[in-house]
Formats: structure tokens, C-alpha cells, sequence
């Protein structure tokens, strides 16, 4: 039986897919879940055209997963419905041929909804979708883009259980200095850049600058601007996943935590992001010899006064609060400040035009449909209250900012802060709070009740 698609997916799509990608055999069928971890699963060539005619039928459950993929019953969407199947549509425009694959496959994103057809609303994907409703509602279409930073490490750690920088892909050599902006770090990985930024092509995405970063074995790649924040959400999700299959495939490890060495800098996830009205026109772009607009402003108000709800969607995990240090290029107040990185919300040097905010708590771990939901909730809650942001932040961010709004100072304040939060349940809705929140929960209990080997260095033989 054939059912009206409710994410907007037209068969015609994979028809011409399938006639202009003779040699894919088998496709990727991809659900992000509230970790923005794709699970889903590999369905071969002939099954294609009945996703798109008739959806596929998933387990409610995929959405109510813990980072290791086990059941958290606290989410309402195990036992409390049955486990039962809800419907997977594939998303417009996300069939995309897949880079190195043998034999050749493709991937499809997929948003999950209720059997007569409304969004399932634990669905990340669907969060960020409401945001981008409310802000068409009056007459704005946000814009942005993401950065991607991670490391490159070696498949294989050291005898004391420590990772390490990958050895170049060229010809194995191995430098465990921090080689920012270093032109030769980057041409001994340039096999694996090649590729990725092949997949990245086929994607139809615009990676562009690819830079050594602040740390061994650590990388940034830039994300072309694109005038829809959900393509610029898709598009890093897309960007993960392909380089964790290229770099794979060149026997090396792509690390996407926060914080994986304990002496550098650790991995953000900047969303830069500005507010074009419905004929163009960016509303954060001051005049000529103008002061910054009032929007602007109030936008940086607004995600001021919303950061300590939220950050428990931008540091999710007990690793992302490792990377928050003084001077380590990760904010650890609300400042706001022009071409400054010691700063929460930065204003970068520009063209009036392109004026935005870049947004810089998240980690790279945290799920991008859920930083994009939240940044414009907050954005949001500045514009309709006209939030006064403060004054500009100059200097050194990690220390001027001492009268800021509070932020909570570690992992477990973050959960309960968030949990408690009337703005975090408006921005995600109330069933993707309830979920994320649940499994913040679950993964705080798995690692509070684990021994490390800190406990046994620090207590074993002392007490």
C-alpha cells in the first residue's frame, strides 16, 4: 500500500538516482539519534523505490538510545509503547552516492514519523525543523555554517592506554608536535584529504579550508555558508561520517571527542550563523559607519541569557567538560566580543553583509540538529525581549567576564540545570527534552559507577 510522504520526498528522486547511478548496489538508510549517531540500516538496490513510496517501518526505540546503543527505558519510547515501529521517510535531497565503497553504495537520511503522518517529535531532526518554523513565521530564513575539528590518531594506543597522532598517510613519518598551521603536517595526510574531500564532492558538499590545528594529530575543516541552517546540520553530520570511513580506509583512527588529550586543546564545533530576512537582506548587517543593529544585539542577549540551560546540549557528554580550560580556545563564560577567540560569541572581521555570530561552546561531540535548535531558540528569546547583551568584551575573554550569566561548572550541573530549564524544553519541545534528557541521565550513571584507572593510581596503594 502506498502512503503520502510526509517529510516532502518525491519517488521520482530515487528513479533518477537509480538512472544515473547504474553501478550503486546497496544504500545506506541513516536516522540520527538525540547522540546525532546515524543508525539505521543497509537495504540493497531493488528496496530503494519502496522506501520513497511507502517509507520503511523502525523501532521507536532507535531514538531512546544511550551512547553505547543499549535501551534507556527513561525516555518513554521503549517499553511504554511496546517497542513499537513508527515510520522512516528519507529526507529531499539527502541521496547521495558514497565516496570508496565496495562494492558502490549510497546513503539516504531518514526522519522518523508517527503512522498517520505527524513528526515524531524525539526526532532531532525535527527540533531544529520547528525552530526554523518559528523564525519563517516571521519572515526570517537563518543562515549558517559549522566548523568540523578532530584528530587524526593512531589505530593503536600506547602501552599506558594513551592515544597518539596518526603517522602521515605519505610516508609514515611521525611528529608529535602541535604543528599548527604547518603546510607539511598537512601534505602528509593529503592521500586521505584527497578523498575525503572526494566524498565530500560527491555529498554535494563545499568543504573548503583544511588547516593543521591547535593540538597534534588535530584538523579543522570549513563548511561552506549555506542559506539553510538544516542543510548546514546535514552537512556536518554527512562530514563526520565520511571521514570516518576515509580515514579508515588509510588505517587510521578519526577522533570526533571533545577533549582526547589531555594537555591540548580539544575539538569545537563553531556554528556561525546570521538572519536574512525573506527578501535577502541580513538583518544583523549594520549600515555603512553604523553601529551594530539592534537584532544583532538583542540576538547576542538572547543567547547570553540562555547558555547555562543549554550547554548541557553543547557539552553533552563527561568528556566534552574536559575541554573547557582557561586559554585552551574554549569559552568558559558568556562574553561576546569582536575578532576575539577568547570569547563565547564572536563577531569575526567581515563584509557587512555577511556580518554573523559565531557561536563557539559546542564540542564536536555534541549533535548539530540540537546546537542548531537551540542557538536559534536563544536567538529567538533576544529578538521577541530585546536581551541588552552587555558590553563588548575586549582582551581576554577568560577573564573579563567575571559579572556574566552563570554557567554551570561541570558535567552533572549541566544535566540537572538543563533538565530544570522551561527555555531548553521550548527550544528541543517537550518529547526531545524529555529524551535527551534521559539519556544525558543514563550515561551520567554508567560512567559514575565505573572504576577508572585514575581511581587506582590515585587510591589503590595510598589508602
Amino acid at each position: 500500500m502506498s502512503h503520502p510522504c510526509p517529510s516532502g520526498a518525491d519517488v521520482s528522486e530515487a528513479e533518477d538516482f537509480l538512472a544515473t547511478h547504474p553501478e550503486i548496489e546497496a544504500v545506506d538508510i541513516v536516522l540520527h539519534d538525540s547522540n546525532g549517531i546515524g543508525r539505521g540500516k543497509i537495504i540493497r538496490r531493488h528496496e530503494l523505490l519502496s522506501l520513497y513510496r511507502s517509507g520503511r517501518h523502525m523501532p521507536i526505540s532507535i531514538l531512546g538510545l544511550d551512547i553505547c546503543g543499549e535501551d534507556v527505558h527513561e525516555t518513554g519510547l521503549i517499553w511504554d509503547q511496546g517497542d513499537g515501529d513508527l515510520r522512516a521517510w528519507p529526507v529531499p535531497g539527502t541521496l547521495k552516492p558514497l565516496h570508496n565503497t565496495t562494492p558502490p553504495r549510497a546513503e539516504v537520511f531518514l526522519s522518523l514519523y508517527e503512522l498517520d503522518g505527524r513528526p515524531m517529535t524525539s526526532d532531532p531532526r525535527h527540533a531544529l525543523a520547528r525552530q526554523v518554523q518559528n523564525f519563517a513565521a516571521k519572515g526570517l530564513k537563518p543562515a549558517g555554517a559549522f566548523e568540523l575539528e578532530f584528530f587524526l590518531l593512531d589505530r593503536d594506543r600506547t602501552p599506558d592506554g594513551r592515544v597518539r597522532p596518526a603517522r602521515d598517510v605519505l610516508d609514515g613519518r611521525h611528529s608529535a608536535k602541535t604543528e599548527v598551521y604547518s603546510l607539511d603536517q598537512l601534505h602528509g595526510m593529503l592521500p586521505l584529504f584527497s578523498d575525503i574531500y572526494a566524498g565530500a564532492a560527491k555529498a554535494g558538499i563545499k568543504a573548503e579550508t583544511l588547516i593543521s590545528e591547535y593540538a597534534p594529530g588535530q584538523y579543522e575543516l570549513t563548511l561552506h555558508y549555506r542559506d539553510d541552517v538544516m542543510q548546514a546540520a546535514d552537512d556536518i553530520v554527512r562530514l563526520k561520517r565520511i571521514v570516518r570511513a576515509q580515514a579508515r580506509a588509510h588505517g587510521v583512527t578519526a577522533c570526533f571527542m571533545a577533549k582526547p588529550v589531555e594537555d591540548y586543546a580539544g575539538s569545537g564545533m563553531h556554528f556561525h550563523v546570521s538572519m536574512p530576512d525573506r527578501d535577502g537582506r541580513n538583518l544583523f548587517a549594520e549600515p555603512q559607519g553604523a553601529s551594530w543593529t539592534q537584532p544583532l544585539l538583542h540576538a547576542l542577549g538572547g543567547l547570553r541569557a540562555t547558555m547555562g540551560d543549554a550547554m548541557i546540549v553543547f557539552a553533552p557528554h563527561l568528556n566534552s567538560w574536559r575541554r573547557f580550560a582557561n586559554q585552551s580556545y574554549a569559552p568558559v563564560s558568556t562574553a561576546w566580543g569582536v575578532n576575539n577567540r577568547s570569547v563565547a560569541l564572536r563577531i569575526p572581521e567581515g563584509a557587512r553583509a555577511a556580518r554573523r555570530i559565531e557561536h563557539r561552546p559546542a564540542g564536536v561531540d555534541a549533535n548539530p540538529y540540537l546546537v542548531g535548535a537551540t542557538v536559534l531558540a536563544g536567538i529567538l528569546h533576544g529578538l521577541d525581549n530585546q536581551i541588552d547583551p552587555g558590553p563588548e568584551t575586549t582582551g581576554n575573554g577568560y577573564d573579563n567576564d567575571q559579572d556574566g550569566p552563570a554557567l554551570p561548572r561541570d558535567w552533572h550541573a549541566a544535566i540537572e540545570m538543563g533538565k530544570a530549564s522551561d527555555f531548553l524544553k521550548s527550544a528541543l519541545g517537550d518529547d526531545m527534552h524529555r529524551t535527551f534528557i534521559a539519556v544525558r541521565e543514563a550515561e551520567y550513571a554508567r560512567v559514575a559507577r565505573m572504576i577508572s584507572n585514575v581511581d587506582y593510581d590515585l587510591y589503590l596503594h595510598t589508602i
